[in-house]
């Protein structure tokens, strides 16, 4: 079968290959899915390990199969599968246990290991193929209805947990009614992190560099959010306009930003970092008034970054709510689609230059 793949430690190593098909016998115990992949997101990720900054091939290849936003339907399942079916639209999940307790007890995306393994990153072929094999635990059942934006859940899922790790650390103040909330970041995790605090009920400011009107300030406001260019409102003055913040949850990818939201931060409240910065880049910041401020105020910040099996259910009622909430908001995220495998080029390049792009992803199969 054909994939795209790279050669790790290779910059610009991305190209097309015949690899072999799996097979639902290469999962022990008869518990292989078969499934065939219809759409596969790209990200910065896919850029960086096209650049060879990061990610390593399986044990025994020199390799590795990329893609990690996968959208498929189940074609074959072993013996003793009663969870999944042929005909069933999927997505997988992406970590896989290593070997600490964390591991051994399904929240894989918190392992204390310093090796991990993440299907299309490091140690395990991705999804930019036509087919891949896993075990059931690893595959989320998706509603039928919503395959059109099936392969916006596993981004969705890097929203559902921070939000999710957000209520669970404030559970100590035994009433945390969060009602004003601030997302760092128009590109599609900030716009999906804005959706999923809509959905909640709070309401959101949105701060992104671009001046408005642009697709993605429209989008943000047909959620009822508002979307500010911090060309023109600086993101500690956003709080002075808008908050104080209960929530901020950063997607920037520009480290400043981290420590300017903390300053932005209202009392009680929880910063969610989810951007991976690379890089040695320095700057001042007031240490002491943010430690002071964090200290007296309660405050928290937390990183989310993968997910384990119990986001990705959370991110499948989120997206079918919004469905429902705010219908054909979805599909408008979808902005850059790229038909076949060969054309791997055209999705690096979308992926690397196009205008206004949302979401870049790869036709592997017709829906």
């Amino acid at each position: 079968m054909k994939a795209i793949a790279v050669l790790p430690g290779k910059p610009n190593s991305m190209h097309l290959r015949e690899v072999p098909k799996p097979k639902v016998s290469d999962i022990p115990n008869g518990r292989g899915v078969l499934v065939k992949v219809l759409r596969v997101g790209v990200d910065g990720t896919d850029k960086e390990i096209n650049a060879a900054e990061y990610g390593a091939a399986p044990q025994g290849y020199d390799y590795l199969i990329t893609g990690h936003e996968s959208f498929g339907i189940v074609e074959e399942v072993g013996p003793n599968v009663v969870e999944l079916k042929p005909g069933d639209y999927v997505v997988a999940t992406v970590r896989r246990p290593g070997h600490s307790i964390y591991d051994q007890i399904g929240t894989y995306d918190m392992t204390t290991d310093d090796m991990y393994y993440e299907r299309g990153i490091n140690l395990r072929h991705g999804f930019l193929a036509e087919y891949y094999v896993d075990d059931p635990e690893y595959i989320v059942k998706f509603p039928r209805g919503l395959k059109e934006v099936g392969v916006l859940l596993e981004p969705t899922t890097v929203v559902e947990k921070g939000i999710a790790q957000a209520y669970e650390i404030q559970r100590r103040l035994r009433v945390w009614r969060p009602r004003r909330a601030a997302v760092m970041g128009a590109g599609t995790i900030g716009l999906l992190a804005t959706l999923a605090l809509r959905l909640r009920g709070l309401e959101v400011v949105t701060l992104g560099r671009t001046p408005k009107p642009y697709l993605n300030s429209e989008l943000i406001e047909a959620l009822g959010a508002r979307y500010e260019s911090t060309a023109d409102l600086p993101i500690v003055e956003s709080a002075k306009k808008y908050g104080p913040f209960d929530i901020i949850f950063e997607a920037t990818g520009a480290s400043a930003v981290v420590f300017e939201s903390m300053q932005a931060l209202g009392k009680n409240g929880v910063l969610v970092l989810s951007s991976v910065t690379g890089g040695n880049k320095s700057i001042e910041i007031p240490a002491d008034k943010i430690n002071l401020e964090f200290v007296l105020g309660n405050k928290v910040t937390v990183g989310t970054v993968n997910a384990n099996r119990e986001y990705f259910e959370m991110g499948v009622k989120d997206l079918a709510h919004a469905e429902a909430e705010y219908r054909g908001w979805l599909r408008r995220l979808l902005t850059h689609p790229v038909k076949g495998l060969e054309n791997y080029q055209e999705l690096l390049n979308k992926l690397t230059t196009a205008k206004g792009a949302i979401k870049v992803f790869c036709e592997v199969a017709e829906l």
